[in-house]
Formats: structure tokens, sequence, C-alpha cells
């Protein structure tokens, strides 16, 4: 049934055969002209494939790997090779807007045209974000790439030999026909245990809708034919007659093998059970995930501040449950041109600040100290002032102070007894006179 499914081209669109452009792959540099390792190619025989089957590429943030599946000679394909990520930006969850420095996550479309043999990142392609779904809900951003160089600013970034080998496998499938390969982004493993670890996460309503596009490789192992409409992805639906896939109009009348819808409610009533009880499990905790566009916004207008050169933290802010943002402490500036100038912009900024606050100090002081030599001025006069009041004052009290007289006391009657001890006194004063006298003369 999926082998008649991938010959008629029903719902693998994404893979369809056409004669290849020869402008297309003539540029190739050296790095992108290298062979792919015997082992691999190897591999490749023993599993039923030819070097220029077929190929697609399945990504898995959280376990930070990229899978190669090549089509058999049955139609379905099968994993020839599994990588692992170097660095990819952001977190778990979708990108939302242009300097998010989300990785994508979605299905998305490579075609010759957006394989860069002379990328600055050594080799590289573009996913093509945004895709159909990305426009019609208004998401932005541009060069989305998988490459080398282990360098990731919301790229899927690969070590130099890695991407080698990856760019590898979409150039043989190319020279084989093949016109565009699909790339699948999931932020994990689709299981049921991982599904119910995220039940309460606000990106799982996003997360059950690429499930379906999941599911249904998971049970044909073809590439799913996908559509947009109604904003929302579909897979392996067919339009009725006449009638076509808008992305933001309404969904069409579909169709779709019964093989197909047998087999994945099978799948689906398997996974219903297995997200029931993993529901009772214990399991690792979550990992950090995008709140939304809010959280997005906030990364973003970092983003923009950072490439304008201005110090900004080093990490991009994050959303908090509550509402309230966290920012590392520790403040940087990119080294580029932009970072250079906006440095010296910042240094004479800082100078003429500095000037600026050193001339209004000097004007400050010099106004502080005549207002002190004025205050001193003053006291002095106050002093002055004061002490000559003093004075005035001192000598109108000498003025009006009364004159001091002697007063001769009157001569009172002696007694006897008195004139006898006055008489006494004298006779013994006369006598000491002449003993002295006649000391002096050796009488």
């Amino acid at each position: 049934m999926f082998a008649k499914l991938a010959r008629t081209g029903t719902l693998v669109a994404s893979i369809a055969i056409a004669g290849c452009n020869d402008s297309s792959m003539k540029d190739f540099a050296p790095e992108a002209n290298k062979p792919l390792p015997d082992k691999i190619l190897a591999d490749m025989r023993a599993k039923g494939m030819v070097r220029t089957s077929s190929v697609m590429a399945r990504i898995f943030k959280e376990e930070g790997k990229l899978e190669i599946w090549k089509a058999k000679t049955n139609g379905r394909y099968d994993m020839v090779a599994s990588y692992d990520i170097c660095k990819w930006s952001g977190k778990l969850g979708p990108k939302y807007t242009e300097g998010d420095r989300q990785a994508p996550e979605g299905f998305y479309t490579v075609r010759p045209a957006q394989m860069n043999p002379r990328s600055n990142y050594h080799l590289s392609f573009n996913i093509g974000f945004p895709n159909a779904y990305d426009r019609a809900n208004g998401r932005t951003g541009q060069n989305l790439m998988v490459h080398g160089a282990c360098s990731s600013s919301g790229c899927y970034s690969m070590t130099d030999a890695q991407i080698e080998q990856i760019y590898a496998f979409g150039r043989d499938a190319f020279q084989g026909g093949q016109t565009e390969f699909q790339v699948e982004a999931f932020p994990f493993r689709m299981t049921a245990a991982n599904m119910a670890r995220y039940r309460n996460d606000p990106n799982y309503e996003f997360w059950k809708m690429l499930k379906v596009g999941y599911d249904n490789f998971e049970v044909t192992k073809v590439p799913p034919k996908v559509d947009v409409c109604e904003k929302r992805y579909v897979f392996n639906q067919v339009a009725a007659d006449g009638q076509t896939f808008d992305p933001t109009g309404p969904c069409p009348a579909t169709t779709q093998p019964d093989s197909l819808k047998s087999a994945y409610n099978a799948y689906q009533s398997t996974y219903d059970a297995a997200f029931n009880s993993a529901l009772k499990a214990s399991v690792p905790p979550p990992k950090p995930t995008i709140a939304g566009i809010k959280e997005a916004s906030i990364v973003s207008d970092w983003s923009k501040r950072r490439a304008r050169g201005e110090r900004v933290p080093i990490e991009p802010p994050s959303l908090n449950n509550d509402g309230s943002v966290s920012e590392t402490a520790r403040m940087g500036r990119i080294d580029s041109p932009a970072g250079r100038k906006m440095a010296a912009l910042d240094a004479e900024k800082a100078a003429k600040q500095k000037a600026e606050e050193q001339r209004l100090a000097a004007i400050e002081a010099a106004k502080q100290a005549k207002e002190a030599a004025k205050a001193q001025a003053l006291a002095e006069k106050e002093a002055a002032k004061a002490q000559a009041v003093a004075a005035k004052e001192a000598a109108k009290a000498a003025k009006e102070a009364p004159v001091a007289t002697a007063t001769i006391a009157a001569p009172s009657e002696a007694t006897p007894e008195a004139e006898t001890q006055a008489a006494s006194a004298d006779e013994s004063r006369v006598t000491k006179l002449k003993n002295k006298l006649l000391g002096m003369f050796g009488g």
C-alpha cells in the first residue's frame, strides 16, 4: 500500500521527482563535492538504498539530534545517519518573530537554490522559514539554516565534518532527480511519555498539531504531504477536485485512503493507552520552553539592542511564570563594527558627562566659596559692631559711676587709759630709735 502511495506521489508531494536543473548544481565548492564515507555507502546498500535516492531530515531539539532518512527501493524510508547537533539556540517551542533566537519547529522544504556551498559557516542550506503556516500566523524571520561552524543564533549548527556529510546527502538526492526534500523539526520525539511530560506547556496545542505529521510518518515511513488551511497544518489530505488549500482560508473537503486511515487509527489507539499510562509515571522534569509571543518579543528587543552594539545582558532574557523577566547580571557588547561604534559613542558621552559634572562641581564650589566669604565678612562686621556697642556702653557706665570721697574722722575725747597706752607706745619707739643710733656709732 505505502509503496503504491509513494509511486503515485499522492502523499509525497514533498519528494516529487523531476529533471535537475544543471545551473542549480554547477556552482558547488570543493567542500560541497566531498563524497560520503564508504561505510555510509555500504550501510545504504545493505538497506536497499542507492546513493542518489530521495532524502529527508528529522530534527529533535531536546535530544539534540539530526537524522537523515533515505528512500529504499520499495519507496519507504529508513534512517541512514544520525548526528549530534553541535548548537541550537533558544528554547523548546516554535519561532515567533525575527530576533527571538528560536530555532524553528515545523515542516519545511529545501530546494537546490537553498543550498549554499560558499557559506560563511562552511556549508549550509536554508530550511525555508517562514513556510506557509508561519506566514499565515504572522511569524517572521529569515536565513534560518542548518550549517557548519558550530555557532547558532536561531539555526541548527553542526560541526564542519557533519555538515559536509549532511550536505552531501542533499546534493546526491538532487543529482538523482529529487526536486526538494523535507526537514521535520520537532521539540522532542513525540512519544506518549514526552507528550505527557509537556501536557501543561503553553506550546502543547501547537505540538499536538505537529504530532499528527509525526505520526503519519511513523505509520507510513514516507514523508507526509503537508498543506496549510485555517492557519493550521494538515497532513496526507487530498482536496476534492477543483478545490485548493488556502493557508488562511477554510479547509476544503478532503479525502484520505482507507488503508491509511485504518493504520493511523490503530497507531493512535496504542498511543492513547501509552499516554494514559505515562500520566501516572515518574518522568524527568520538562526542559525550558518559550512562553509564546510575549517572551519572543522581549528576546527580539534584546537582539535588536545587541545588534546596535548596546551593552546588554550577555544572555537573552527569560519570561517567568509569574510574568516577571529574568536577566543575567553580567553585561556585554558584541565585538562588531556596530559594537565598536557604540562603545566609542558611549565613551564620548561618558567623557562629556564627566566634563559637565566637573564644570558644575567647579561652579558649585565657587558659589560655596563666595557664600562662605560673604558670611565671614558679615560675621566680622557684626563682631566689630558688637564690640563698638560694648565699648560705648562701658564708657557710658564709667561716666555715670559715683565719685569716691575720703572721710575724715572727727577727733574724739581720749580716756586716761588710752592716753597712758599712747604715751607708753611713744616712749617705746623713742627707746628703739636711741638704741639703734648707739649701735651705729659705737655708743
